[in-house]
């Protein structure tokens, strides 16, 4: 199954996520590692959607998510940067989502500048993400 760009920036817009975990990691200097990840999930009957998308970027996994529900996910900041970025920068999103995408996209650039590694980095990117999605300002 070949899909259509708009369709991809479409269906993304109503079923995609862009997530930026911050956890505690004891090893890193900074005492967190933070996780970026862009998400699709669908029902299990509908994951030849998903194995289309990862075709089309030509990285990322499809796993069993919960339940009857799977994910097409992302996690390597270099295909986040290189493939999944560069797609919605040509393709943008519609909806709010494209709030969410461009904050996601300001934190990889500035991991990609190893904001991630310094306390005050680690912070700047807390706070970018704490307005990411639910709590969504420009």
């Amino acid at each position: 199954m070949k899909l259509d760009s708009q369709w991809i920036t479409g269906f993304v817009d109503g079923e995609g996520c862009f997530h930026l975990g911050i956890n505690p990691h004891p090893d890193m200097k900074t005492g967190f590692q933070v996780l970026p990840e862009f998400t699709v999930v669908q029902h299990e009957r509908d994951v030849q959607v998903l194995h289309a998308m990862k075709s089309h970027f030509g990285c990322g996994v499809v796993r069993s998510n919960h339940g009857d529900r799977m994910a097409y996910r992302v996690r390597s900041i270099e295909h986040l940067l290189g493939r999944i970025v560069p797609f919605f920068v040509k393709h943008p999103l519609k909806t709010r989502k494209r709030i969410a995408f461009e904050k996601f996209r300001r934190v990889l650039l500035l991991m990609e500048a190893g904001e991630h590694l310094t306390d005050e980095g680690v912070d700047r990117i807390r706070q970018i993400a704490g307005q990411m999605n639910r709590g969504q300002s420009r």
